[in-house]
């Protein structure tokens, strides 16, 4: 029966293990494909900005008994024919949400009239607020600062932590992976685009970078000393420490994960909370591709970059010698083992008859016989049991 702690056991001990190393050329696949199709949803589709972003007017009528979608668009364009389409969306149970663009304050007042009517509400229970295109544009403009300043300072961190500039370009580029995912995500499915949305890409950034570090902390472990080592070579050394630490990775994603996809799947999509969806879906597909990243890009990246390290390709080429040679000697050595094996079995005398043969006895032989075949007889002492000559009896 498997058992996932023997397999973790194993894992660490080497006894068993997944060649993420020699494999990453499939890795770096995959991931160009998931990035080209990401790349390829933001061009064609596009980002579905929040009405924070690309400002406009915002609508959220409460309690109606039918929330269809429908009758919202129909009342917005029968009140304002001029007005771009309607962005309708469910809110909790009962509630819509709809976003348009800029209403001046006669076309506010008949898109909330024609809402009351068509969803059989008073007035109180529709709310209007306005949101202009700048605040948007601000928020954008410190949300990119946001994030240059923190790669910058994930790099400068790395670097002196690990005395490695290589792990700080394997760590951007995996961190720049999972970004292009979430937002190829959002993309594809047309989630709307808003500040929460922008919290939770900097929120899986933190997470991503964690594992990836983890990781990394392992890699530097295990090949602290290998320039002197003719046991591995860097590659095996950095594999190992990938497998050690995969089911941490794992345990740590799942856990992770169960929380956050509660909030998306039960919070946003049985409860209806729209809020919760923007922050769970980027956290969600965040978690799951900073998972992969650390494991199947940053770390293979991290040993194609340290490769080209003349110190390192001296000390591949020493290791695969040393097995060279090894192979040789083994090889040598078993044409002399075959013919000892062949000449000298276990149970057969220096002469090839078994020993069995050489101490057989026949049946009919009668032992008291010596080696002419006559019955031996007792040796009587001179003086017992005879008279001797002119003697009398003792």
């Amino acid at each position: 029966m498997f058992s996932f702690a023997a397999f973790g056991n194993d894992l660490h001990s080497g006894r068993r293990s997944i060649d993420f190393i020699g494999r990453r050329r499939l890795w770096y696949l995959i991931a160009a494909a998931a990035v080209l199709i990401s790349i390829l949803s933001l061009g064609i589709r596009g980002l579905n900005a929040g009405i924070e972003f690309r400002g406009g007017s915002e609508f959220t009528v409460s309690n109606v008994s039918n929330t269809s979608t429908r009758i919202a668009e129909d009342a917005v364009l029968g009140a304002v024919p001029t007005a771009e389409e309607p962005r309708v969306s469910v809110v909790g149970g009962n509630g819509i949400r709809v976003e348009t663009g800029k209403l001046d304050d006669r076309q506010t007042d008949q898109v909330k009239e024609a809402l009351a009517t068509a969803y059989h509400v008073s007035d109180t229970n529709i709310t209007s607020t306005f949101v202009g295109p700048s605040w948007g544009q601000d928020v954008t403009s410190k949300a990119i600062t946001s994030l240059i300043v923190f790669l910058v300072l994930v790099s400068l961190v790395i670097t002196l932590y690990f005395r490695t500039w290589t792990m700080a370009v394997a760590a951007i580029v995996a961190l720049v992976h999972d970004l292009l995912i979430t937002a190829g995500i959002y993309a594809l499915l047309g989630f709307e685009v808003t500040p929460d949305s922008v919290i939770g890409f900097l929120t899986i950034l933190g997470y991503s970078l964690y594992d990836t570090v983890v990781v990394f902390d392992k890699v530097r472990e295990n090949t602290e000393h290998v320039a002197a080592s003719t046991k591995r070579t860097f590659a095996e050394a950095a594999n190992l420490a990938v497998n050690q630490t995969l089911v941490r990775s794992i345990n740590t994603s799942v856990v992770a994960l169960l929380p956050v996809g509660a909030i998306l799947f039960i919070g946003a999509g049985l409860l209806g909370a729209g809020t919760l969806k923007d922050l769970s879906l980027a956290l969600f597909v965040g978690i799951a591709a900073g998972t992969y990243s650390s494991i199947f890009i940053a770390t293979p990246l991290y040993v194609e970059l340290r490769m080209r390290d003349p110190e390192m390709k001296a000390q591949e080429q020493r290791v695969l010698k040393r097995r060279r040679e090894e192979q040789g000697r083994v090889a040598a050595a078993e044409p002399v083992l075959a013919g000892v094996a062949a000449g000298a079995e276990p149970g057969t005398a220096s002469t090839g008859q078994p020993e069995s043969a050489a101490v057989a006895v026949d049946p009919g032989r009668d032992l008291r016989q010596g080696s002419g075949g006559q019955r031996s007889q007792p040796r009587r002492s001179a003086g017992t049991g005879r008279n001797r000559p002119g003697g009398r009896r003792s």
